[in-house]
């Protein structure tokens, strides 16, 4: 697990966010919460530096971004924090608002794909800008 930087004042916004979740961030978190998923840990609007990650997993180091109709015409903000997410050491992954929605098990079943690739040491170097879609 990493000692990763924290901007503070962004707690009452992440706070904010945890109130105010999306749909696909709630399916998801119900899914993933209380080590449901393989013993694991996630935060839920975890601040890593001045960015707020919608999942983060300290065991694996990976942060989970649903991707919805927040991010369109943000390519150059997303760029610069999966950039800065991924020299910290983290993995990235996207999914799809819609995959929460309509494909929770295909959902499950490629986090459970991603945890036995980090796991095993055979995923996917960090320093490409899109690890995976779904």
């Amino acid at each position: 697990m990493k000692n990763l930087p924290e901007n503070k004042n962004l707690m009452e916004r992440a706070r904010w966010l945890r109130q105010n979740a999306t749909l696909s961030e709630v399916l998801l978190w119900n899914q993933l919460k209380s080590g449901k998923f393989g013993g694991l840990n996630f935060n839920r609007q975890k601040i890593i530096g001045n960015y707020i990650a919608d999942l983060y997993c300290p065991q694996l180091d990976l942060v989970i971004e649903i991707d919805g109709c927040s991010h369109s015409g943000k390519y150059e903000y997303d760029a610069m924090r999966q950039q800065y997410l991924n020299s910290l050491g983290l993995r990235v992954l996207h999914i799809s608002d819609i995959g929460v929605k309509k494909n929770m098990d295909n959902v499950l079943e490629l986090l459970s794909d991603v945890k036995k690739m980090i796991e095993t040491d055979t995923a996917p170097e960090i320093d490409s800008t899109e690890w995976f879609v779904f």
